[in-house]
């Protein structure tokens, strides 16, 4: 019983992985078309959002399954109910995704995203998300704490670009449209990093049994 119970929890772990795949690679397409402005080609990162949406109720169902078929207890049910949360917020991941990429398909940003480290934001939240996962799957607590401090880098970013682009419509410098558009895409990369650094505390939680702000029992 226990090692049907592992292989399970072991192909939990596979699809965990594969969604968090999935994030990383929305996250980064958007990057790129920021950089390249491929309007058009937003269209892909808004259809990928269906698979993620798609691998969140597999995995809810692999979860449902070992609850309701295995029993687990202490350790092993936090990380099932861990898993459950976990992947809530990876799916407004891709949702958050798809927002910057309808903003791409419809504004008028041109390369104007090139003078603003909205590229670095994109690839910090990358880095958290990549980490949370692989934190969940090692059941490191040190990657996950890592990945909540790592939130104050994003979150730094957003503040650096809010100040450029206020600055840049107050001289008259950058178009007040575009700028709107960005400081939103930039919002959109900031709210990814507070998902991973969800994420990150679930991860703790699977770990400890305690969950930031929160009494457990489990």
């Amino acid at each position: 019983m226990r090692n049907r119970f592992d292989r399970q929890l072991e192909n939990l772990h596979t699809e965990l992985i594969e969604m968090g795949a999935l994030c990383e690679q929305v996250i980064e397409r958007t990057y790129q078309l920021l950089e390249t402005g491929e309007r058009e080609a937003a269209r892909e990162v808004m259809q990928k959002d269906s698979a993620i949406d798609m691998k969140e109720r597999e995995i809810e169902s692999i979860c449902l399954k070992l609850l309701l078929q295995q029993q687990p207890v202490a350790g092993d049910l936090r990380k099932i109910s861990a898993a459950l949360k976990m992947i809530t917020d990876m799916e407004r991941i891709g949702d958050q995704a798809s927002d910057i990429a309808e903003i791409i398909l419809t504004g008028e940003l041109g390369g104007t995203a090139r003078r603003f480290p909205i590229g670095e934001m994109a690839k910090a939240t990358i880095k958290m998300v990549t980490a949370s996962v692989d934190a969940y799957v090692k059941q490191d607590l040190k990657i996950a704490q890592d990945v909540i401090e790592y939130d104050d880098v994003v979150d730094k970013l957003f503040d650096e670009i809010r100040e450029q682009l206020v600055y840049g419509i107050g001289t008259g410098e950058a178009s007040g449209v575009a700028s709107l558009d960005l400081l939103m895409i930039a919002k959109y990369y900031e709210r990814i990093g507070d998902h991973a650094t969800n994420i990150a505390e679930w991860v703790e939680f699977s770990i400890t049994g305690q969950h930031r702000g929160e009494v457990q029992v489990l």
